[in-house]
């Protein structure tokens, strides 16, 4: 498994694989439609979870790092993805989760986040240091204080791997000092700033000094690749497309990096399949999606609410799943993971609360009510849906209907629909 990270660079500039993306979510229709698109084209799948949703206390998913591996494991023997294609990795690990406690604290809750994942057998580890804590410089970490902290997060996990059984291959890592916040910028994506070569260097010889200082040495060969900005993002309502030409000097310096290291680019979510394909052209290697993938779930199940509104019209005793009314209410009596996003007057918020493109709600279906509202929705629709309300409500989605199949169940049309926002990545990264 780890080969295919160990060979990304080389296999890219030889044409022999674009690029590799991931797919940064934990929710479980989105991670079994990724899987089951590697699967039919024969694909590696990276998945990987941020330390909001997945960490040592249960993050907003209520899953520590075991647990999430061994889920994915299992998901992926049952839909017969073989474990060699399927690869894990942990996104934004560093104080982020934990950036309003002081900064030893926040590290020290990293640091353990670290050994957890790599004793969890995860394969590679995005380090991200360059989030400011409680005690920080409001106006942001020096470089070298962010190159310090990066090291000190490899060290964590360079010491649980050494005490693995056995010949286990050793994590591949990822750092970077101009990282985006998780989940897309707030401010207006069109002003995105690309990164500058020169920035590029300086963090890079930065963090290999203070790699070689605490003898990481041999972590630093399996530097996989540093995170930098191309210029794209995406906000509430707008999309910062990727524009070659801006993005050319960043794009030259690719070859001028050390080792096996790439470029890995986040917020790629929303992008056209042009732009995506172009990105990899341009050795903007690893991509990140999540968001999109959620949203386009968010999408599916909204638009099934619809048909079963109708289906359920002349049917007296029913019980509607009430899903969007249901989400509203759990986002209202748990105003945690939206406001601080969504700004505007009470009704711009609602609209954005229920379709975003920053698409808070994913932190919602977790709960017992929406899952339960979820449930419903399946049996209401069950067994299966007629192929002509499918082809009415998703008519722009023309690849989620099947030449041959008169009906799709409501499950399959969630994951065609995940697929199709998918399939842009796959084809750019093959």
């Amino acid at each position: 498994m780890n080969a295919i990270l160990q060979h990304l660079r080389a296999n890219h500039l030889a044409g022999r694989r674009g690029g590799l993306y991931a797919v940064c979510s934990a929710r479980r229709e989105v991670i079994e439609a990724a899987m089951a698109l590697a699967r039919d084209h024969g694909e590696p799948l990276l998945v990987e979870a941020t330390a909001n949703q997945v960490n040592q206390f249960g993050g907003y998913t209520g899953m520590t790092p075991s647990e999430f591996a061994s889920g994915l494991l299992s998901i992926a023997a049952a839909l017969g993805l073989p474990r060699k294609d399927l690869l894990l990795g942990a996104d934004h690990l560093g104080p982020y989760a934990w950036r309003k406690e002081p900064a030893a604290a926040a590290m020290a809750k990293a640091a353990e986040l670290a050994r957890r994942c790599v004793e969890a057998g995860f394969h590679k580890l995005h380090l991200d240091a360059a989030c400011g804590c409680r005690d920080d410089p409001p106006q942001g970490l020096a470089l070298e204080i962010a190159a310090e902290r990066t090291a000190t997060l490899c060290q964590a996990a360079e010491t649980a791997a050494e005490r693995l059984p056995g010949r286990r291959q050793r994590p591949y890592y990822v750092i970077g000092a101009e990282v985006p916040i998780p989940g897309g910028t707030l401010e207006n994506p069109e002003n995105i700033q690309v990164t500058q070569p020169e920035d590029v260097a300086e963090f890079i010889a930065l963090a290999e000094s203070r790699f070689q200082k605490v003898a990481l040495s041999g972590a630093w060969e399996r530097l996989l690749a540093v995170i930098v900005q191309p210029g794209v993002e995406f906000g509430n309502l707008g999309v910062a497309r990727y524009v070659p030409a801006k993005a050319r000097a960043l794009s030259a310096f690719h070859r001028n990096l050390p080792g096996i290291m790439t470029y890995e680019i986040h917020s790629t979510d929303y992008q056209t399949p042009a732009s995506l394909a172009r990105m990899v052209a341009d050795h903007f290697t690893l991509l990140k999606a999540g968001p999109c993938l959620t949203d386009a779930f968010r999408e599916a199940v909204f638009s099934l609410e619809e048909i079963e509104a109708e289906r359920l019209k002349s049917r007296r005793d029913a019980v509607a799943s009430d899903l969007r009314r249901v989400m509203e209410r759990l986002m209202l009596q748990h105003p945690v993971h939206w406001p601080s996003h969504y700004r505007g007057t009470e009704e711009e918020c609602r609209r954005m609360r229920l379709s975003s493109r920053l698409d808070r709600i994913r932190y919602y279906w977790g709960y017992p009510e929406a899952q339960a509202a979820l449930d419903r929705l399946h049996r209401n629709l069950a067994p299966s849906v007629p192929a002509d309300l499918v082809e009415r409500y998703f008519a722009d989605h023309a690849s989620i209907l099947s030449s041959g199949e008169p009906v799709l169940n409501s499950a399959e049309i969630i994951r065609r629909r995940i697929q199709k926002t998918l399939r842009p990545y796959l084809d750019a990264c093959r």
